[in-house]
């Protein structure tokens, strides 16, 4: 007897329309962005426009992302901010050197196991107080701008600031997930939370002013004293103040003694192309891991990015990847991970050997689901320097928790932590949880390519897909955002959820091969959000990718008129 999903799927093909031959035109919607200028690509266009307005005032790729980046803390307050942690790559042109920073805080030392247990807590949080990690985001900027920054630090965040007290018309996609009841409920627990982001006892509707002077004041102070305000300063004493009040283990030394690291990116090489992720203690090796088992798996015949055999060898390397991501990403500084060798081609050959091309399996070991709300974007200038920038308070609206009087809300990383006793991302005092947000970067000869796709633990697949399209079928980088993608959430089962652009005859295959498939939105936030932008370094001329998925666009720099 076939199941409920085919015999849709069978009946919807029967009533489809047969195909006829086609003129002119093309799978997907937006045109590439092409300019010799610097480029912005975010997932707000207001983001995107302060971000090109630094650019022109001869800032670099830096000071654009973190201006950028204070104005989604505005406009995405369910998605990033000051309460929360951000990873880097950056591409510096003018020696092809690619760096990373790692800018995710650890566990209050207080914060251990037993502290919880004492507390009747037998399970990790994923809302509250003790979920809560150290923000890591503005000691990242910092470094950053340290590092790489032109103008003034100050200067940076003058557009944020505006936004927060003056007010923005809230966007689409943002009002949707804002009104989301699972966060609602969450920020409806906390009455600073109430009196800051639910002004009328409600989300915002779409194109509603909202306005939020707390936030202004927080980024005043950190425009004005620097990342010290916020792990020393004011910001640091509310945060003191608000954690004590709910019973947090939060301590100024806490805050004080955090600095982002500076690490080495890893990296696999996929049919020509070098595709990098950051080391753990993120989920970028499972990305990488995926490409070499959908390398190492035999050639799918035909040429489509969505024919049933390739969709089902991408949905069975996911499995095996996130089953070892799920075993071995841990904080490297309390955990030995062998990264080396699940990286390793001959490893990616011996799993890709599990993969059945007829059927689905169902019993790969699963992983813990994990969600997620994040921001992506990326930046060129016009020396060709790329920046390839996350940032997220983890889940939606993060812990729930609004620190008083400055308007922002506290990240949840703490989730990435267990209390299973024997696992590798057991929570420890001054550990860094398991993170999901992941900046990537590819390169072959004179190309070179920052991206990211947003959304909990769909990103290392979303990577994964992204890539092949590119590199398989020859996508530009528009075509290759905007393509239909799958998502699901552990390595476990046979569930899968898959956009409704993705022909019907592939799902109905997939159906038959076992995989229980769950029909998306054509474009939906739930396969994340994502921005890609590729300078040729040979003629000097970057291209822009803004996921349809998001309210953004990619905005490029004007021509300097002398």
């Amino acid at each position: 007897m076939k199941s409920p999903i085919v015999c849709t799927i069978v009946t919807l093909l029967s009533a489809s329309a047969p195909l006829h031959a086609q003129g002119p035109g093309r799978t997907y919607g937006r045109s590439t962005v092409i300019a010799q200028q610097g480029i912005v690509a975010t997932s707000q266009a207001l983001a995107s426009q302060v971000g090109v307005q630094i650019l022109t005032r001869g800032g670099s790729a830096v000071d654009a992302a973190i201006a950028a980046n204070a104005v989604l803390a505005v406009m995405e307050p369910d998605m990033n901010g000051v309460g929360g942690d951000l990873f880097v790559l950056y591409w510096e042109a003018s020696t092809g050197k690619l760096t990373g920073l790692n800018a995710s805080g650890p566990a209050p030392k207080a914060l251990t196991p037993d502290f919880l247990n004492k507390a009747g807590i037998r399970v990790m949080p994923t809302e509250g107080i003790h979920s809560v990690t150290v923000p890591g985001a503005v000691d990242g900027w910092a470094k950053m701008h340290a590092r790489y920054g032109k103008l003034p630090w100050k200067d940076l965040f003058q557009s944020a600031i505006a936004y927060a007290e003056q007010g923005f018309p809230v966007p689409e996609v943002i009002q949707e997930a804002w009104s989301d009841p699972v966060p609602l409920k969450k920020l409806r627990a906390d009455a600073e939370s109430v009196r800051v982001f639910l002004p009328e006892g409600r989300p915002p509707n779409v194109g509603e002013i909202f306005r939020n002077p707390g936030l202004a004041k927080a980024l005043r102070l950190i425009a004005e004293q620097g990342r010290d305000a916020f792990y020393k300063g004011d910001i640091a004493a509310a945060i003191l103040k608000t954690s004590h009040r709910l019973g947090g283990a939060l301590t100024q030394p806490d805050l004080a003694a955090f600095s982002s690291e500076w690490v080495t990116p890893i990296s696999t090489d996929y049919r020509g192309w070098r595709v990098y992720e950051l080391p753990p203690n993120g989920q970028g090796m499972a990305a990488l891991e995926m490409l070499n088992i959908m390398e190492a798996a035999p050639q799918v015949a035909g040429g489509e990015a969505f024919s049933p055999a390739e969709m089902h060898k991408r949905i069975e390397a996911m499995k095996l990847a996130y089953s070892d991501l799920q075993r071995y990403d841990a904080d490297p500084r309390f955990s030995d991970i062998p990264v080396g060798v699940l990286l390793s081609k001959d490893y990616a050959r011996k799993r890709a050997a599990l993969i059945d091309p007829h059927q689905a399996n169902c019993n790969v070991l699963s992983g813990r689901p994990i969600q997620g709300d994040t921001t992506y974007l990326t930046v060129v200038d016009r020396a060709g320097n790329i920046v390839s920038w996350i940032q997220s308070i983890a889940d939606n609206f993060g812990s729930g928790i609004t620190v008083e009087g400055q308007g922002f809300i506290l990240h949840n990383r703490g989730w990435g932590f267990t209390l299973e006793r024997d696992h590798p991302d057991v929570l420890a005092g001054g550990k860094r949880p398991f993170h999901t947000i992941i900046p990537a970067f590819m390169e072959r000869g004179d190309e070179h390519i920052g991206f990211g796709i947003m959304g909990g633990a769909n990103q290392p697949l979303a990577h994964a897909q992204f890539v092949s399209n590119i590199v398989d079928y020859g996508m530009n980088l528009q075509e290759a955002l905007e393509a239909p993608r799958f998502f699901k959430k552990t390595a476990g089962g046979c569930d899968v959820s898959i956009e409704g652009r993705v022909p019907l005859a592939t799902l109905q295959q997939l159906s038959e091969r076992g995989h229980e498939i769950r029909i998306r939105r054509p474009y939906t936030m739930e396969m994340g959000r994502g921005q890609a932008i590729l300078h040729n370094s040979r003629t000097r001329t970057n291209y822009a990718a803004s996921d349809p998925r998001a309210d953004g666009f990619a905005d490029p720099e004007p021509i300097l008129v002398k």
